[in-house]
């Protein structure tokens, strides 16, 4: 069996938001692994535990429970933090390169020692919209997640309705806690103990996490980082550009 790549998926998403990039890697002869995050997809919805130290702990028992080693991480948005959060909780003997593609660290929220970040009033609107109408919601977030909203985009009606599905496919406890966690979280410590190669990838048109606050203070921090900037491309660049991100994760395996 081939070499072990590890996927964390991004918020309010589910291990399906990798089929792309599972089934590639896995016709490339690596052993492809991917979870539902707890309180998202078909895991236990937990009351408790919504918050990115007890994702990054859960993902360690995967790791270990399938006896993981020389693994390639690979996280998108939530999911980068939650392998930031994982490399800061149990270090690297297990890993040996991480990916972080449109992902949250190394911190989102908007503060006096962090003020070009976003205000807090921005994920109090998700919180909202989480509670008032999940469904449509989550139909309507979408959009902009893939850049539907942009002039001459190619609108998939099915990404759409995948989106939808996996998001309304978790509990809504986890997934308006999960907000939270990937917002107020701080993974500044986690970055600077990524001490393994990592490639950083994001679209400069990432209207959900803008590159400014995250994948170009991550390269700054992380001690092996290299960002790679997909001009033009949404936050949901892993279906939209799938095929590049595809070759790129192949490249950086076999580097």
């Amino acid at each position: 069996m081939g070499k072990p790549v590890v996927f964390s998926h991004g918020w309010p998403l589910s291990a399906d938001a990798w089929d792309s990039q599972m089934l590639f890697l896995a016709s490339q002869g690596y052993r492809v692994v991917a979870h539902d995050r707890r309180g998202h997809g078909r895991s236990g919805q937990s009351s408790t535990g919504n918050d990115m130290d007890t994702y990054a702990d859960d993902l360690s028992a995967v790791i270990k429970a399938l006896d993981l080693k020389d693994v390639t991480l690979v996280g998108h948005s939530t999911g980068g933090g939650e392998v930031a959060r994982y490399i800061g909780r149990h270090g690297t003997s297990r890993v040996s390169k991480a990916v972080l593609i449109a992902a949250v660290p190394p911190y989102l929220l908007k503060t006096a020692d962090n003020p070009e970040a976003a205000p807090k009033e921005i994920f109090d609107g998700l919180r909202s919209g989480l509670a008032a109408d999940r469904s449509a919601f989550f139909k309507n977030l979408a959009v902009p997640f893939f850049g539907y909203n942009r002039p001459n985009a190619k609108v998939s009606q099915g990404a759409i309705d995948s989106f939808w599905m996996q998001g309304m496919l978790g509990g809504i406890t986890g997934q308006y806690e999960c907000i939270k966690a990937f917002s107020e979280t701080d993974f500044t410590e986690d970055l600077k103990k990524m001490t393994v190669p990592t490639l950083v990838i994001q679209g400069d048109d990432d209207q959900m996490v803008p590159i400014g606050i995250a994948s170009q203070k991550t390269v700054k921090l992380a001690p092996m980082a290299h960002l790679k900037v997909y001009e033009g491309a949404p936050h949901g660049l892993c279906v939209t550009h799938a095929d590049r991100i595809n070759a790129d994760l192949l490249g950086f395996l076999k580097a």
